[in-house]
C-alpha cells in the first residue's frame, strides 16, 4: 500500500474511474446534484468523522499504518456509506494508494462491508463497468444513491 509515486497502472486505473464518474455526472446531473445536497455529511461533522475513523481502523489493522484521509467522495443514506479517500501519512509527506469502501452503520457503529478491489484488468474490481451493479446485488439493502453513477 505504501507508494510514493503513482505508477502507470495506478494512473490508468485512476483515470478510468475518474472518467466513469464524470460520465455518470454528465448523464445523470440531477442525481449528482441531489448527492451533493443531501447525501454528503459536512466537513467536521460527527458522522463524517465516525465513517472515516471506521475505515482508518481497518487500514491500521490491515497494514499497520497510521493515516489521515483526504476524502474525495462520501455519500451516506439509510445507515450506508460509500467513501473514496486518498490516505496520507499523518504529516502528509507520504501518499498511499486510493481506497474505496462500502460501510454500514450497525447498532450506532460504522462497520466495513467491503473494500473495493483495485486490481487492473480484474472484472470484479472498481473501474469495471459492472462493478457497482454487482456490488448492489451483493448488498441489496444499500441505497443506490450512494454509489457513483446512480
Amino acid at each position: 500500500m505504501a507508494r510514493q509515486k503513482l505508477s502507470a497502472v495506478g494512473f490508468l486505473r485512476f483515470a478510468l474511474v475518474w472518467a466513469a464518474m464524470c460520465m455518470a455526472a454528465a448523464l445523470f446531473p440531477a442525481l449528482a446534484v441531489a448527492g451533493q445536497q443531501g447525501l454528503t455529511p459536512p466537513v467536521g461533522s460527527d458522522e463524517r468523522q465516525a465513517i472515516a475513523d471506521a475505515l482508518r481502523q481497518e487500514v491500521k489493522a490491515l497494514h499497520g499504518l497510521d493515516v489521515k484521509f483526504v476524502i474525495t467522495q462520501l455519500q451516506v443514506k439509510d445507515n450506508w456509506a460509500w467513501i473514496q479517500i486518498r490516505p496520507q501519512s499523518p504529516g502528509g509527506e507520504n501518499s498511499y494508494e486510493d481506497i474505496a469502501a462500502l460501510l454500514r452503520k450497525v447498532n450506532g457503529v460504522w462497520r466495513l462491508c467491503e473494500l473495493a478491489c483495485t486490481e487492473p484488468d480484474n472484472p470484479d474490481c472498481l473501474g469495471e463497468p459492472e462493478y457497482f451493479r454487482r456490488l448492489q446485488l451483493r448488498f441489496p439493502e444499500a441505497p443506490r444513491e450512494i454509489f457513483p453513477g446512480f
